[in-house]
Order: C-alpha cells, then structure tokens, then sequence
C-alpha cells in the first residue's frame, strides 16, 4: 500500500488555529522578537506549532531576509581533540540564535581551504569562524577585502581591525618554563610548532624570553622547530635531539600532540617520564590526564573560547548597537600532572 505523504503544516496553519496574525507567530518562533509576543500567547503559539509538526521554511526565511542563517567553521585537522569542545562552544551560541553551522576540515592544506571557502560562499554563508589562519593568509585577506563577517579563533595574524579570540602563547610558555626551571631543571629543550602559525610562533618566542628570564643558557641544538602540529612530528623531533647527544633533562612541547611524540621516542629508546625525561604540553586536550604519565600541560578553555567568537561573530551579524572587541585573549593555566618532575642530579 502506497505512502500517502503527510501535508506540511505552514505559518498560516498555525496562526488561524492561534486565532492570531501570521507576523505574531513569526515573532513568536524567532528566539530574538519572541519578547515582543505577551507571555500567555508565545506558549499557546509554541503549543500549537509543535502540535501540528510545523517547521519553518529555511528557504522561503532566506528569500524574505536575503540571509541563509548558516555560519561556516573551518578547523585545520577534524581528528585534534582540541576542536570538538570549540565546536561545542560555538553551537551553543548560534544555535538557540537561529543559525546552522556547516563544519569543514582544511587538512592545513590552503589550496583545500580555498576550495572550501569558494563553496562556502556560493551557499552564501552569513559568516565564518576561521581556526585556519595563518601569520599571513590569502583566505583571510579575501574575507577582510570582500566584507565578510568572521572571526579568528586559536590563531591570528597581524593586521588591525581583525576580530580574533586566541589565547597567551607566549605567557602560557613562559609558565611551562618556569615550572621545569622551579624543579631544577637547567637544559631545557623545546619542541616548537610551525613558526608560519601565529601559535607556534608565540609560544616559541616565549620559550626563549622565558629561558632568558629565567638566567638560562638558549642553546639553538635544544630547539627543534617541527613541520606540523602533529604526533609523528613531535616523535620526529625529540628523537633528533636525542641524537644530537646534547645533554638535556626536560623539553617543552608546543602542543599536546607534539608533546604526545615524545611519550613515544621515550618509549622508543628504553627511557622513562619523568624519571629521565621531562615533558609538558600545551592544550590540555581532553583525556591527557588518562596518559601514562598524566600529561603536565597548560589549559586553554576550549569551549569558551568557541563561545566568546560566536558571541561576537552574532554581533556583526545582528548589527548590535555595541561594537563587539576586535580581540579576546583567554587566560591560561599550567596544569600540573605526572609528566614532569624534579631534574636528576
């Protein structure tokens, strides 16, 4: 027997079994104009429209308001455990607000990027929240040059008037130093990100300011400037300084999958942390704490940091009076766990 296909309930619908106008039930169903509606007919109407199984048009809202209601996201790596709860942080704002979030992953591959940005476009996205910057970015300057509403977050680039919310780099480093230098440790090493990225950079000059702070040697052999933010480079690297025969006791990662790599060349050559070596992250992804050791890391706050760039991101979008900040740096905290521990005599 034949489907019949049930008949799609619309506003009108809605509104004459609400004995109301159409425009009160659009007011109503918008979180934003909701207020307008007296509180006894917004729950009548609400009532009624989920009753009924109505679901607004988005294609019909996009032709009347010449918007699409989605905001786009690019992250540089979907598998890095430190986007999903930015991610999160981010849908809990626009969601409740009205828009979808379309979700794409560049690889670190700016010709992907570009070809996602393009896409993007042609579905005439309101907006962008960009986890993909680099120090200097062709797709950011499109953005910027094109007047498209976006927002940097974790990484950012030089230039003024560029909406961001990132973390201290560099402080957060410096933090990690003066841990490792508090338990003794004299040669310390680091592991340093991609200096194309604006959070590899800042956290590699705060690793030298710190160093020098501290009255410590810089020795260019103890610093291993990796590729990319990634476990085999973290590997890659300390195993190369390992090689170099250079005495050193601990080594600062520039992130938590970097510092992860060196768990592995440790394992790798028969050593032990924190007995022989030494090793803090940057991050504090999740599930570093279950790590054999537990991970010493410096926490940056994921899920806020998704929320403070949507919050400003809807700003611009919603042309709210009150200019939202140009830039938000989070505060950071060292996280002390059984990766690291007093040098060896």
């Amino acid at each position: 027997m034949a489907r019949v296909a049930r008949t799609r309930a619309t506003l009108r619908d809605v509104a004459e079994r609400a004995g109301v106008h159409s425009s009160t039930v659009s007011r109503v169903l918008n979180p934003k104009t909701r207020p307008m509606v007296s509180e006894t007919v917004a729950a009548r109407v609400l009532e009624i429209a989920n009753d009924m199984g109505y679901r607004a048009n988005p294609f019909a809202l996009s032709l009347k308001t010449n918007r699409s209601f989605t905001v786009g996201v690019l992250i540089p790596d979907i598998t890095n455990p430190v986007f999903p709860p930015i991610i999160r942080g981010i849908e809990k704002v626009l969601g409740p607000a009205g828009y979808t979030t379309i979700l794409a992953d560049s690889d670190e591959d700016p010709d992907i990027e570009q070809g996602i940005l393009d896409r993007m476009r042609a579905r005439q996205v309101d907006g962008l929240i960009l986890a993909t910057a680099h120090r200097a970015d062709q797709v950011v300057e499109e953005c910027e040059a094109d007047g498209i509403p976006f927002v940097l977050i974790n990484r950012t680039m030089a230039g003024e008037g560029i909406y961001s919310v990132t973390n201290d780099d560099f402080g957060g480093i410096a933090m990690a130093v003066d841990h490792l230098a508090d338990l003794g440790h004299r040669r310390i090493a680091h592991l340093a990100g991609p200096q194309d990225l604006s959070t590899g950079f800042e956290r590699h000059r705060g690793y030298l300011e710190a160093i020098k702070a501290r009255g410590l040697e810089i020795d260019p052999e103890l610093i291993f400037v990796c590729r990319a933010f990634t476990e085999e480079q973290g590997k890659t690297g300390l195993e190369a300084l390992l090689d170099s025969a250079k005495p050193f006791t601990a080594v600062i990662a520039g992130n938590d999958m970097l510092a992860l790599g060196c768990y592995d060349a440790l394992e790798d050559r028969g050593l032990r942390c924190p007995e022989d070596m030494s090793v803090t992250g940057f991050n504090d992804m999740p599930f570093v704490d279950k790590f054999r050791p537990p991970m010493t890391t410096v926490r940056i706050p994921h899920y806020e940091m998704g929320n403070a760039a949507a919050n400003i991101l809807l700003s611009l979008l919603e042309g709210e009076d009150e200019e939202p900040p140009k830039s938000v740096c989070q505060t950071l905290e060292l996280i002390v766990r059984g990766s690291t521990a007093k040098a060896r005599d």
